[in-house]
């Protein structure tokens, strides 16, 4: 899946970015990656408040094996009936993208020890 490809597919629904990550693609609203494109398959955020309307679709969780033993990602497929339905598509894509809002209120960026350098230079 292309970029164009990926804007295509949200084009009713919302503007979106990608950036080239991994072996695939995040893509982004509002500075907030809400999906992933990899191995050429779609995966949404999900939480814990939206894992079970993706486990309801038939869904599965991004794994991958980190050498110690397989790694799940809080990104689930993209349930194959959103392909098929717009309004399927738009209910999951805004429930990964709340997902995404949620997750990044909570992480917030800790401010850098200012280094000895820059505090002798006042």
């Amino acid at each position: 899946m292309s970029p164009a490809d990926i804007a295509d597919l949200f084009a009713d629904i919302a503007p979106v970015t990608t950036r080239r990550m991994f072996s695939g693609h995040g893509i982004y609203r509002d500075g907030l990656i809400f999906a992933l494109v990899l191995g050429g398959e779609l995966f949404f955020k999900t939480d814990v408040q939206t894992i079970p309307l993706f486990e309801e679709a038939g869904s599965t969780p991004f794994v991958y094996d980190h050498g110690k033993g397989p790694v799940t990602m809080p990104y689930w497929r993209v349930p194959a009936e959103a392909f098929d339905d717009p309004d399927e598509l738009a209910r999951f894509t805004q429930l990964a993208f709340d997902a995404a809002a949620r997750a990044g209120t909570t992480k917030r960026r800790t401010p850098r020890p200012r280094s000895r350098r820059a505090s002798q230079k006042e």
